[in-house]
């Protein structure tokens, strides 16, 4: 067993979590470091409150009968419905800041109450009452950010997780424990591991506990080495790496027996980056299966993205015409050369379309990108300085809070690009793709996308591909409205902007 602290060369260190005491003896375990119990009440209060405050001043603004009766019902309903879709399961208390869920429980909240209206002959204004429950989107969306930012920040610090034995061949533990340790938006903190088969030379750490490579005679042989781990290091979960040293009836057997013990087993089927909705689970002769949908490529999702790009790009051009008059106007007067700077770049399926952008370099800064290409800061296929001589002072502006990507909400009524979406590449760029990062051009290219909420140019050209590569696979409606709101933080803060 490599015991928390040791790793292989080349596998970053896990975070620690706080000290525990040994256990020797098997029964009912706990969680040794629980999220902080403050969570659920202030959770649950925000959500009453919520709904109760704008509501009472609502109905007592309409004079509407019984508005105390009509609060209550319309509060414990909200609790209701929240509560029974598990929102305030331990498990899942600021776990999640997105939004499309708590609009999925205000409209069951909207369909409730009204059946519950016509059931009693309550009469108040229905508008007035659908008016009154808006806010309480607002306020259970707020309070369930600055939770979920509150568990990341103790989860840096090691709080607030779970402490997992790992159990695999080698090489599937070394990529899990690194996996594991390169982000820690995660509830899980490896102590120890028990490989299975032939020591991997590449270990340094000691090893207490190895699993046979062949399945043992005796179901006990497995067991026994495992709960006695577990118990030592005091770990509330077992991960399994299935392989072929370690799958059907020996891995059944040992589900048993770490059940018995109080602990959690949870199995990783060896995929990643797929959304949870894309997964499902059947049973069929007795085998236990996850079926994978493909990504969403056709249908009414399709349709409503390209309405919403049609619709949103025309509304914000018709708001913001004041505005591109006053930045083109500040490119001219800054530099000589067009306010506008039109580039040939790769749309989706490898198309090539005209992007549009406010110029924020001097006129020839094409010419000159050769002379500075031994500057370039990115690690891939990328052209980035953070302080690039070509860009303008009116340039370092609009970079600073990407105003000069407004001009391509033409390029998305034209249907080119989408608002939500990877970023386009130039044609120099896409020439040199793999397979791999060839995928990102599966889809329109965004105004805006994960790249552009997740650090801008301060990922990685890996970050960036994997991130890409996420949208690709995983998009959805409430995916792209979730981006278009963190955009707008994104463009505030300006992190990465350059």
């Amino acid at each position: 067993m490599r015991l928390f602290g040791a790793t292989a060369p080349g596998v970053p260190p896990t975070r620690q979590s706080q000290p525990t005491h040994r256990r020797d003896r098997p029964g009912p375990r706990r969680e040794h470091v629980g999220k902080p119990v403050w969570y659920l009440p202030v959770v649950v209060a925000a959500d009453a409150a919520g709904v109760a405050a704008p509501m009472y001043l609502a109905l007592r603004h309409g004079d509407a009968a019984r508005p105390a009766w009509c609060v209550a019902t319309a509060m414990a309903a909200w609790l209701l419905v929240r509560g029974s879709r598990a929102r305030y399961a331990p498990r899942h208390l600021g776990e999640s800041n997105r939004v499309g869920p708590v609009l999925r429980d205000w409209l069951a909240l909207v369909g409730l109450l009204a059946v519950l209206r016509a059931a009693s002959g309550e009469g108040s204004p229905f508008h007035l009452a659908l008016t009154a429950l808006v806010p309480c989107v607002v306020v259970t969306t707020v309070c369930q950010s600055l939770v979920h930012r509150h568990l990341l920040a103790q989860r840096r610090d090691g709080r607030a997780v779970r402490r997992a034995l790992v159990i695999g061949e080698a090489s599937a533990i070394d990529g899990l424990v690194s996996h594991l340790a390169r982000r820690t938006d995660h509830e899980f903190v490896v102590v120890g591991v028990c490989p299975i088969g032939e020591q991997n030379p590449g270990l340094v750490a000691p090893v207490a506990t190895r699993l046979d490579q062949q399945a043992p005679a005796q179901p006990s042989a497995d067991s026994a080495p495992v709960l006695d781990a577990a118990r030592h290091l005091d770990v509330d979960l077992v991960f399994i790496a299935p392989g072929p040293g370690m799958a059907g009836e020996r891995l059944r057997r040992l589900s048993w027996a770490v059940h018995e013990d109080g602990c959690r087993l949870v199995v990783l089927p060896g995929i990643s980056e797929v959304a949870r909705r894309r997964v499902d689970v059947s049973s069929v002769a007795g085998l236990t299966m996850l079926h994978v949908a493909p990504p969403i490529r056709r249908g009414a999702a399709v349709v409503l993205k390209a309405a919403m790009d049609w619709l949103g790009a025309g509304l914000l051009l018709a708001l913001l015409t004041p505005v591109l008059a006053v930045v083109a106007l500040a490119v001219r007067l800054d530099s000589p050369g067009p306010a506008l700077h039109r580039q040939i770049r790769v749309g989706q399926g490898g198309r090539p379309f005209r992007m549009l952008k406010f110029r924020t370099m001097v006129s020839n800064a094409e010419q000159l990108k050769a002379e500075l290409a031994q500057a370039n800061e990115q690690d891939g296929r990328m052209f980035k300085i953070r302080r690039d001589p070509r860009i303008t002072r009116t340039g370092r502006v609009l970079r600073r809070y990407s105003l000069d990507e407004l001009p391509q909400l033409f390029n998305v009524l034209q249907g080119h690009m989408s608002l939500v979406g990877p970023r386009p590449p130039l044609p120099d760029e896409a020439v040199g793709y793999n397979a791999v990062e060839l995928r990102r051009l599966s889809v329109k290219p965004g105004l805006t996308g994960l790249w552009q909420v997740s650090g801008r140019s301060d990922l990685s050209w890996d970050e960036t591909v994997a991130l890409d590569l996420r949208y690709v696979d995983n998009w959805s409606p409430s995916v792209d409205f979730g981006v278009l709101c963190r955009t707008l933080r994104a463009v505030v803060e300006g992190n990465g902007a350059y």
